[in-house]
């Protein structure tokens, strides 16, 4: 499918469509507003990436080597529908920093061959938008933000997923987080350079998009930015400990007279 095209065109304005919606309706619509967003997200997530392996293995097209759910999407898909049924922070805050950068690379650079109205089409972008809709949701519209370093768990996160397609890669011969070769089409790694100096630069680019997410969305809720590091964030909650204080000084501290 050629990028920017109308059909993908498509995609992308329902995504925008989408995120508007779920927001709008997180933060106005009541309970029950609530839990039939989070139902319906997690089913049209769970449609869209299961209905994508069906689909390979109806064409006889399922293997070891291409088809195994290994992509970094593949992972924000899973984590999407259990931080939707289950409201944990951490896996909120995956699905947030993975879909904002994973996925949304992935709709704005689709590394797909089948184009509408191919079931792929419908099953790709399913998956993919639903996971970067379900991430709005969940943080803008129902409040549910990221605490101040969640970004640097998500990047250990990332590196240990990254950590384990590497070691599928070599079992397999396959190419999952495109380790061992770039996507066929145009994506940010094309400008990264050769194998294997792109999944270094990678590295480096994948930590700067989740640092900013993370300014953004400080930004976005008035707080400082350096509440992101995890020394100035220890340092505001605890603003005494560690540091000189003349108050807790017993040798400077006036004593007070008993007699008084």
């Amino acid at each position: 499918m050629r990028q920017f095209s109308d059909q993908h065109l498509a995609a992308l304005t329902v995504m925008v469509v989408g995120i508007a919606a779920v927001i709008w309706a997180g933060r106005r619509g009541g309970e029950r507003v609530n839990q039939a967003l989070t139902y319906t997200l997690a089913a049209l997530i769970l449609l869209g990436w299961i209905g994508e392996y069906i689909d390979d293995a109806v064409l006889g097209q399922w293997s070891t080597t291409y088809t195994l759910p290994l992509q970094l999407t593949d992972a924000v898909s899973a984590v999407a529908v259990l931080a939707l049924l289950t409201r944990r922070q951490f896996l909120v805050e995956l699905t947030y920093f993975w879909a904002f950068t994973a996925s949304l690379q992935a709709t704005l650079t689709p590394d797909l061959g089948h184009g509408f109205p191919n079931a792929l089409y419908f099953t790709y972008f399913l998956y993919h938008v639903g996971a970067i809709v379900a991430a709005a949701f969940l943080v803008f519209g129902c409040w549910q933000y990221p605490r101040p370093t969640a970004v640097w768990r998500v990047f250990g996160a990332t590196l240990a997923w990254a950590g384990v397609a590497a070691l599928t890669d070599i079992i397999t011969g396959g190419n999952y987080m495109y380790l061992r070769a770039k996507p066929v089409h145009n994506s940010l790694l094309s400008v990264l350079g050769p194998w294997p100096w792109y999944i270094v630069a990678g590295i480096g680019v994948g930590l700067a998009m989740l640092l900013l997410v993370a300014v953004l969305t400080e930004l976005f809720r008035g707080q400082p930015v350096s509440r992101i590091l995890p020394a100035t964030h220890r340092l505001s909650q605890n603003p005494v400990r560690g540091l000189y204080s003349h108050a807790q000084d017993p040798w400077l501290t006036p004593k007070r007279d008993p007699r008084a």
